[in-house]
């Protein structure tokens, strides 16, 4: 990997210009390639950036190709170039299609390394572990590792990589996987026994040596939030950063620049500590005796302090629930007890370990892993203790309950700073981009969130005839959404334009509430099959919906983006309501609160612009290629009744608008 561009810079631009020429070299080698206006324009932004260095926004409407359009000039400029994108189909994307084809048709060699996060790669030293503590038990398995510890054995020793992306049949929530694979936690760093044959260390490794990184958003965060640590950072050091689906970035960067204390962090912690005083802790009836006390007071002081923030959450209902002062003061003796007893295994791991380190108690056998529960138990301490006190303003403190997760939280509430350092602190150039960046046609908004307001701007306008390729359905009449007819309203409406699509539809909403409503109201009048958040992983119901014809897909956020099904397969979005975030929701409700102390309108500036964004990404699930055609439809009638549904129209694609079923009928004729 050269420091030097490739190319001389001042020839950069040129160099990427030939490249997407009618006849130059990717028109040649790539049978798919089409010149494309905007992809051009894109490019000679990037390779100026690049060039000069800076910070670029570009927005690129769906088929611009955008991918290509950052690529090509991040490898003809020679530089390490890191590119992190919003999910982990992406990534892989980009490192099995784009970067061979790259390769084969600009005729440059170049390296490529595709990083994921830690918790996707085996780890051999506790997967090691694992296997020698099923021996000493003798026990049977669990049914799901009865089946898939043998997967794994023998997919172990002939794995490169060690990612789990590699056994499609692994489940993915398998309880098995968490107990073998790799967490910045548990690492040993370098005093790891098997630190050399690490999957975690070899792909480093290749990175550093790459001309190209691959990651994603999760990963970029959770690196750049544990560089501190001497275990956490696996990123190499890449002066050059672009951002792919830039507008996750605030909500990511939100999530791994806080600070969170669950019991299943306290649960995972004890069966540790308990496993390796167990197998490598001192010998003596009477200390192995104080040690297993020591693990139990942090079992008992842990339940009863999770148990109390269970109850508060249960007491309100809400899945978060900001946290007042009292609060605070009324759960304060029970969490530092728990502290108070996550200091004594601390201590209790570090004797043991400095006890076998001298010799005194034989061979200084499972050192390391004393040494790694210590840490991570003072640790855990010390970020419970600073929750507790909950004294920072720049921070919003709540509960989460999740399934069986119990989390006390502490998230930024201004992470524009944060961003800023992660994209153009020490970075000599950045490109940010994404289909959705522009709120009213400025970039105003997105600058101001991520803390990048003199950056520079780039607008490409989607290459799809929308014109001819969609039509928009606003219903004539709808009640409001809080009125209680609004689900019956919502299934009707549903119904008719499903009728006409004959399914092939996603319907998409901001509340599982409704979801469930709409559902139960369609199961026995709906001639399609019926798909349903929450009833399977989310890749399987996607895989499921492109194999099932005329199937219909109900779920809520976390298909509106991300998602790509291209073709008559997926022939209309439906969308139930404007997805504003929930002013009840603690995070938004603290950005809320700060705007307006700083003066400012928040309905006007931050929660109208963040439900445009939303609502773009949901819309855009339908137009993938430009041979796709179909039905938008938003039934919430505020997009039209209200003042504001004016910014929401115009950021819409510019389809043709109908108030008439029978319109869409007749476009599906």
């Amino acid at each position: 990997m050269s420091e030097v561009p490739a190319v001389p810079q001042a020839r950069l631009v040129d160099a990427v210009a030939h490249a997407f020429a009618d006849d130059g070299p990717l028109a040649r080698a790539l049978p798919q390639f089409e010149p494309r206006d905007g992809q051009r324009r894109m490019a000679d932004a990037v390779a100026h950036v690049l060039t000069h260095g800076g910070v670029l926004l570009a927005e690129a409407g769906t088929g611009t190709g955008k991918t290509m359009a950052y690529l090509v000039p991040a490898v003809l400029s020679g530089y390490r170039v890191l590119v992190s994108t919003g999910t982990k189909n992406l990534q892989e994307q980009i490192f099995e299609k784009d970067v061979p084809a790259l390769r084969e048709a600009l005729g440059v060699p170049f390296t490529a390394t595709c990083m994921k996060g830690r918790a996707n790669y085996l780890c051999l030293h506790r997967f090691e572990e694992y296997r020698s503590r099923q021996g000493v038990r003798g026990r049977r398995l669990a049914s799901d590792d009865a089946i898939f510890l043998p997967v794994i054995e023998a997919w172990a020793p002939v794995t490169d990589t060690g990612d789990r992306a590699e056994l499609g049949e692994l489940p993915e929530d398998l309880a098995l996987w968490h107990e073998v694979s790799a967490t910045a936690e548990t690492c040993l760093g370098s005093e790891c026994p098997r630190h050399s044959e690490c999957f975690v260390t070899r792909m480093r490794q290749r990175a550093v040596e790459s001309d190209v990184v691959i990651v994603n958003h999760h990963l970029l965060c959770a690196d750049a939030a544990v560089r501190e640590h001497a275990y956490g950072e696996v990123i190499p050091s890449c002066p050059q950063l672009v951002v792919d689906e830039a507008h996750q970035l605030e909500d990511v960067a939100t999530q791994y620049f806080g600070r969170s204390v669950s019991n299943l962090r306290v649960d995972d912690l004890a069966r540790d500590a308990e496993q390796v005083l167990r197998l490598a802790g001192p010998p003596g009836a009477h200390r192995a005796h104080d040690a297993a006390r020591t693990v139990l007071h942090v079992v008992d002081h842990a339940r009863a302090f999770f148990s109390a923030l269970a109850m508060a959450r249960m007491s309100r209902g809400d899945e978060r629930l900001r946290l007042a002062p009292e609060w605070f003061a009324e759960h304060l003796e029970a969490g530092l007890a728990l502290s108070g007893a996550l200091d004594g295994l601390q201590a209790t791991t570090a004797l043991a370990a400095a006890a076998r380190q001298s010799g005194d108690e034989g061979e200084p056998e499972g050192v390391d892993d004393l040494h790694a529960v210590s840490r991570r138990a003072g640790e855990l301490a010390g970020e419970l203790r600073l929750l507790l006190a909950a004294s920072d303003p720049a921070y919003v403190y709540f509960l989460e309950v999740k399934g069986r997760a119990v989390q006390l939280r502490a998230a930024p509430i201004d992470v524009s700073r944060i961003v800023r350092d992660l994209v153009a602190g020490e970075r000599r150039a950045a490109v940010l981009t994404s289909a959705t960046l522009t709120v009213d046609n400025r970039f105003d908004y997105v600058k101001t969130r991520l803390g990048v307001e003199d950056a520079e701007e780039l607008s490409v306008a989607s290459e799809f005839d929308y014109e001819r390729q969609a039509l928009l359905y606003l219903p004539r009449r709808m009640p409001l959404p809080r009125d209680e007819r609004y689900a019956d309203a919502v299934a009707w409406e549903a119904h008719q334009l499903l009728r006409c699509s004959r399914g092939r539809a996603f319907v998409l909403f901001t509340s599982y509430a409704t979801l469930r409503a709409v559902v139960q109201r369609l199961e026995l009048e709906l001639e399609y099959p019926m798909l349903v958040q929450g009833t399977a992983p989310r890749s399987k119901l996607l895989a499921e919906f492109r194999a099932t014809p005329h199937a219909v897909l109900f779920a809520t956020s976390s298909f509106w983006q991300g998602v790509d099904v291209q073709g008559d397969q997926l022939s209309a979005v439906i969308i139930d309501k404007l997805p504003f975030a929930s002013p009840g929701d603690p995070i938004v409700a603290a950005r809320i609160d700060a705007l307006t102390s700083q003066g400012e309108r928040p309905f006007e500036t931050y929660q109208v612009p963040l439900a445009i964004l939303a609502l773009q990404q949901g819309l855009g699930r339908l137009i993938r290629h430009r041979t796709d055609r179909g039905v938008l439809a938003v039934l919430d009638p505020r997009i039209r009744s209200m003042g504001y549904g004016r910014r929401f129209l115009a950021s819409l694609p510019p389809a043709p608008v109908t108030f008439d079923v029978e319109q869409v009928r007749r476009f599906f004729a």
